[in-house]
């Protein structure tokens, strides 16, 4: 994603702020004021203006000083990555994660609590002492922490900041998660998708300058979908783009609770895949009922498959095959880039899984005769709901949306 270019005209402050400061985070060496000048696009006058105020907020630090041809020596300007921080968490039916990230997107601090029973109180509570004893070992000021970012499993009532009956989190029926986490904290809480949180972070903490568009396939407890154009999240009108449990994949599939057959909620997800090895006989018995069963499972079924057990590969060769016809619906449907796998689950399918996609889906790509359509892994860990959630606090403060140019009254 390439820096964005500013605006000259009036009132355009907050906008040509975070355009300065993308460049400059962005830039692994620093970037000089010429520098910025030259690629935001902005006056000399401005920049300087700008970039005086954030020094003199701490926000960025001169960092010695570079000689490029005649006249005068130019000063590199850095970020300060210990001048703001963000908190990010995942819920997710099996466990949360908590991470405390600096400006620059770096993990300075991570917690992760298996959830014993699903009770919204009792998650809150837990959310709150973890949150305040992962900034305490961090040994950071808590007022330079910007806020508090929650990936958590759609549906969500973005205006009221409210987490919608997830089918896997049992007796989260209308709970206002943001005002309630807010309110134990102390901090500000934002509520975002887990699968748009994800794509936020992989697209926040890679250095890439790429443009373009992608799709992301987020492999979780779930399994959900985000859009990303001209490097922003695609958050849907009512913040819940990528909702594709039923979608049909596999039209000899088990019955799904909508009433069609093999959706990608019977399918595709890992409890899915762990039923199809039980069987399959991989497994002898059927005791993957608890979501935590589901990740031993899994991970026991993937290195069976790596060890050269022949049952557990077909086994894992047709849940690709699956999501290989899912992705082809989804990038026929948005004529995208590219495809990025992520989520909690990604890194003990990516092997196979990076393997045995691309194949079916350029035969399914119905743009195959003018272009290729890479398949990739996310640059972030099984963290990526967590970092996410807590660089859509940083995405927030630093990055510039075209949103802030309408001009109000």
């Amino acid at each position: 994603m390439g820096t964005r270019r500013g605006t000259n005209l009036p009132r355009m402050g907050d906008f040509n702020q975070s355009v300065i400061l993308e460049g400059i985070r962005r830039s692994a060496a620093g970037l000089s004021r010429i520098e910025l000048v030259d690629i935001t696009g902005l006056s000399a006058q401005t920049v300087t203006n700008i970039t005086r105020r954030l020094l003199d907020e701490g926000v960025i630090a001169e960092a010695g000083r570079t000689i490029n041809g005649p006249g005068k020596p130019r000063v590199t300007l850095r970020l300060v990555a210990e001048s703001r921080f963000s908190v990010g968490v995942h819920l997710d039916p099996a466990v949360i994660t908590i991470v405390l990230l600096n400006l620059a997107g770096q993990v300075v601090g991570r917690r992760a609590q298996r959830t014993t029973d699903q009770n919204p109180q009792h998650i809150v509570a837990t959310m709150a002492q973890t949150i305040d004893a992962v900034i305490d070992e961090a040994g950071i000021d808590r007022g330079l922490v910007a806020g508090v970012g929650v990936a958590a499993p759609g549906p969500l009532d973005a205006e009221k900041g409210a987490v919608l009956d997830p089918p896997k989190l049992t007796g989260w029926h209308r709970v206002p998660l943001r005002s309630v986490l807010a309110e134990a904290t102390g901090l500000a809480v934002t509520i975002e998708k887990d699968t748009t949180a994800a794509a936020v972070g992989d697209l926040w903490t890679s250095r890439s300058t790429a443009g373009g568009s992608f799709v992301f396939v987020y492999l979780g407890t779930g399994i959900g979908a985000s859009l990303v154009r001209e490097g922003e999240v695609v958050a849907g009108a009512s913040h819940n783009f990528g909702e594709i449990g039923h979608i049909m994949v596999d039209p000899d599939g088990p019955e799904c609770a909508c009433g069609g057959r093999g959706c990608v909620e019977v399918v595709c997800t890992p409890q899915a895949i762990v039923e199809q090895a039980v069987a399959a006989g991989v497994f002898d018995d059927e005791g993957a009922d608890e979501a935590h069963d589901v990740d031993i499972r899994l991970t026991r079924l993937c290195e069976r498959a790596e060890a050269g057990d022949a049952g557990a590969a077909r086994v894992l060769r047709r849940s690709a095959g699956h999501l290989a016809v899912l992705i082809s619906v989804l990038t026929n449907v948005l004529d995208v880039d590219r495809v990025v796998l992520g989520g909690p689950f990604w890194a003990r399918l990516s092997t196979v899984y990076l393997r045995e996609i691309p194949g079916p889906l350029r035969l399914r790509n119905a743009t195959r005769s003018v272009r290729e359509l890479p398949v990739e892994g996310t640059v972030v860990g099984d963290d990526g709901g967590a970092v996410g959630a807590a660089c859509v606090v940083l995405d927030a403060m630093l990055t510039p949306r075209a949103s802030d140019l309408y001009l109000g009254d």
